[in-house]
């Protein structure tokens, strides 16, 4: 039974582990940008875009042309914020992959 009781302690370390990096993984703050940088967004580890930044000379543009980079931006800050979250949890996890689908917390 002393495999077992150590492979209990295991998983009990992991998930204080895991907590104290959901915790970490909220202060995370990510920069999507698009346009040569004509718009970037800020998006934190929760996933809440918390600012945008428009060159003002990209205001002269069609409206269609200011949504498409704002939505471009969004979505590489939300790329980089998901590679950034795996790598996190990848240290707490030793490289082990979460299977798809995998919800945190515990």
């Amino acid at each position: 039974m002393a495999n077992f009781s150590d492979l209990l302690s295991q998983a009990k370390e992991m998930q204080e582990k895991m907590k104290a990096t959901q915790e970490a993984l909220k202060k995370i703050e990510v920069e999507g940008v698009s346009g040569g940088n004509a718009v970037k967004v800020v998006m934190n580890g929760e996933g809440d875009l918390k600012k945008i930044f428009i060159e003002d000379n990209l205001l002269k543009e069609s409206k269609e042309i200011v949504e498409d980079l704002i939505v471009a931006a969004h979505n590489d800050a939300k790329s980089k914020l998901k590679k950034k979250t795996s790598e996190e949890i990848s240290k707490v996890t030793g490289g082990i992959d979460l299977p798809p689908g995998f919800k945190l917390p515990f």
